[in-house]
């Protein structure tokens, strides 16, 4: 895992404003929001290469298969 480091921000409060609520919606802290969109716009500006993307998917689990269990029981 890649180090932080902390780093002094001065940012016009409309902006922090906006960053909190942004951050608020996608269940971010401040913190990692702001890297977020740091991180989007470096990528999107050809600054940096996405070397990994992790895509978790989330299948729905067959419920027949347990009732057939606890019926046996």
């Amino acid at each position: 895992m890649a180090k932080k480091k902390a780093y002094p921000l001065r940012i016009n409060e409309n902006v922090l404003a906006a960053m909190e609520r942004w951050a608020a919606d996608d269940l971010r802290s401040v913190n990692a929001q702001i890297e977020y969109v740091l991180r989007q716009a470096l990528v999107s500006h050809g600054r940096v290469k996405l070397v990994e993307k992790v895509v978790v998917e989330v299948e729905d689990v067959d419920t027949s298969i347990h009732s057939d269990d606890s019926t046996q029981n």
